[in-house]
């Protein structure tokens, strides 16, 4: 089922995801439906409270259209390790048309539980490094435009508000 992805500024995006205690089969009804959204919005990552489930947990797949799905789990995800920094143009699904150079860590060390509620760590780099910590920024409540300077987040802000007006 398509699920309804949130827009900025809608409150709900700010409200930090609870840490998931099992994984129910809820929960991994709650991961098809997250990863049939991702995939028909398009998009490389979804976190759930992007589509208001306030849980610990996101969905990243950044293989290339012509590549097999590489699609990857992680619930209550937790980044260990930050090295280097990059900057790299991010978009986002709940900011419709907006592209954005964030900087974020190079590369990262990620410890979660996968759909199984298996532990795993993961080390990563590039776009699945960028991917990750966009997506856990999510579940603290932390956008895109917070990771702006003071002019970009005001034009950013505004048309957003104007788009959300329509």
């Amino acid at each position: 089922m398509i699920l309804k992805i949130l827009h900025y500024p809608d409150e709900r995006l700010r409200e930090p995801g609870k840490a998931v205690a099992t994984v129910t089969p809820e929960i991994r009804t709650l991961i098809d439906d997250m990863a049939e959204t991702m995939y028909a919005a398009p998009g490389v990552g979804l976190a759930a409270t992007q589509v208001g489930e306030p849980y610990q947990l996101f969905l990243v797949d950044i293989a290339a259209e012509d590549e097999p799905s590489d699609l990857r789990v992680f619930i209550n995800p937790e980044i260990t390790d930050k090295q280097g920094k990059t900057t790299f143009e991010e978009g986002c699904l709940s900011f419709p048309g907006a592209a954005e150079d964030i900087e974020r860590a190079e590369r990262i060390k990620v410890r979660a539980l996968d759909r199984d509620g298996k532990p795993f760590e993961l080390e990563a780099e590039g776009l699945l490094a960028i991917a990750i910590q966009h997506e856990n920024d999510h579940l603290q409540g932390v956008l895109m435009i917070d990771r702006l300077g003071p002019l970009k987040k005001r034009l950013l802000h505004r048309k957003m508000v104007k788009r959300s007006e329509r």
